[in-house]
């Protein structure tokens, strides 16, 4: 069985990254996602397991501190831990399975000393297009506002590490691009469009040799 696909997905807050994965998720088989560790309290309709493994902060220090498992990267954010268990991630790929990772441009960097990911950083077409779609949800204050573009302006300037570079202006297009770099990188591995090994028989071999 052919290893999957380890996809590192990073974006600045708002640039609708979560929307154009649920999409390509949906429509393409053998994709899952990396439920990440966090110490924080789950916010209203959030599922354990689901949206985050909820810990607490002495069992996250107790994974961090596995060896040689714990997590592939963590990180503390506001106080809170979060980090992506290395043991899920792995047997999810020894399972044939690519697995998507939603994690920010620091934990994406310390992921690539360690393994070889497929990277894609996701930008908005600009920042003033950003703070257009950051106050049309009326969530943010203008303090919490400037945070998330000052932190936009500092993400976007590590893009070019990244494998795959996706501007999100126009939302289909966004999510075409992400499904055929995932569809690409099967290819790669030559494994079909589920993402299982594809196997070459004779009758293939000889239909290739006629045509």
């Amino acid at each position: 069985m052919t290893e999957g696909i380890m996809l590192v997905l990073s974006a600045p807050s708002g640039c609708g990254k979560t929307t154009i994965l649920k999409n390509v998720m949906a429509d393409l088989p053998g994709l899952v996602f990396s439920v990440s560790h966090t110490t924080r309290e789950p916010r209203p309709g959030e599922q354990n397991g689901l949206d985050y493994h909820f810990v607490s902060r002495d069992q996250f220090m107790a994974i961090r501190d596995q060896q040689p498992s714990g997590f592939l990267e963590w990180a503390e954010v506001h106080g809170n831990l979060y980090g992506t268990s290395r043991q899920d991630v792995e047997a999810r790929l020894a399972d044939g399975l690519d697995v998507v990772l939603d994690i920010d441009v620091q934990g994406a960097a310390r992921i690539r000393q360690n393994a070889e990911p497929v990277t894609v950083f996701i930008a908005p077409p600009s920042l003033k297009e950003l703070e257009r779609r950051l106050r049309s949800r009326g969530t943010e204050s203008e303090d919490s506002l400037d945070v998330r573009l000052a932190n936009a302006g500092k993400e976007m300037q590590d893009a070019d590490a990244y494998t795959y570079l996706i501007v999100n202006d126009r939302l289909d297009e966004a999510v075409e691009s992400l499904r055929s770099i995932i569809i690409a990188e099967r290819c790669r591995r030559r494994c079909g469009l589920n993402g299982l090994k594809i196997q070459l028989g004779n009758n293939s071999a000889e239909t290739g040799s006629n045509g």
